[in-house]
């Protein structure tokens, strides 16, 4: 259903976002 893709893409957006953050972090270390 389109409710599935919607929470999928939710996810994908959400451990992008953490994943870029992270890389920010080390990045200024």
């Amino acid at each position: 259903m389109i409710l599935d893709w919607i929470a999928l893409g939710a996810v994908v957006a959400v451990l992008g976002y953490l994943f870029v953050a992270l890389l920010r972090s080390d990045r200024a270390r």
